[in-house]
């Protein structure tokens, strides 16, 4: 008995020596799916009504940008801001679009702070497919609403991600607050 308590002993020591890794599983059949489909770029609209707006989960579109719900969220409430113009990366923007895309970032915590009282915010930018961008050719900004304890077992142990709240749901609660961007953007 003692032996084998040494020998589990030395394996947890070694374990606890390495890096620790957390798995993420389902994240693979994703990552196969963006890069063996041609998909059509989320961020590049036409001339759109509301009701195809609404579909796509588009909050604002604006002339230099337009901010919109995660399909895939980390989170409730995770929004993306990207410009109009399909661009890879920060350096290829105009003034005018860093400026809109700055003030368009700061308005969508100002406003999912309002709507969902997050207790913080990760705010960020995956800019090429090696760095998790599904879109790498259209950049675009993340906006996720955190709480305490809103990470949890669920997504290791059963490849699940718990959200409280429908995107539907959230379109309909964080659209009124998008509505008056243009006033708020002058």
């Amino acid at each position: 008995m003692d032996r084998q308590r040494a020998k589990a002993d030395r394996r947890s020591e070694a374990v606890q020596r390495r890096d620790q890794r957390l798995w993420a599983p389902w994240r693979s059949s994703y990552l196969a799916r963006t890069r063996s489909t041609p998909q059509r770029c989320i961020f590049c609209l036409r001339r759109l009504g509301a009701v195809q707006l609404s579909r796509r989960l588009i909050l604002y579109a604006g002339p230099q940008a337009l901010v919109m719900l995660n399909r895939y969220p980390y989170n409730n409430g995770h929004l993306m801001v990207a410009p109009r113009r399909h661009v890879a990366s920060p350096e290829l923007l105009s003034r005018a679009e860093r400026t809109t895309i700055a003030d368009l970032v700061a308005y969508a915590v100002e406003r999912l702070r309002a709507a969902l009282r997050p207790a913080a915010f990760n705010v960020g930018a995956n800019l090429g497919r090696a760095a998790g961008a599904g879109f790498a050719d259209h950049m675009h900004w993340h906006v996720v609403p955190r709480w305490e304890g809103d990470t949890n077992f669920m997504p290791v142990i059963a490849s699940t991600r718990v959200l409280s709240q429908h995107l539907e749901e959230s379109y309909a609660l964080l659209a009124p607050h998008f509505k008056a961007i243009e006033t708020a953007l002058s």
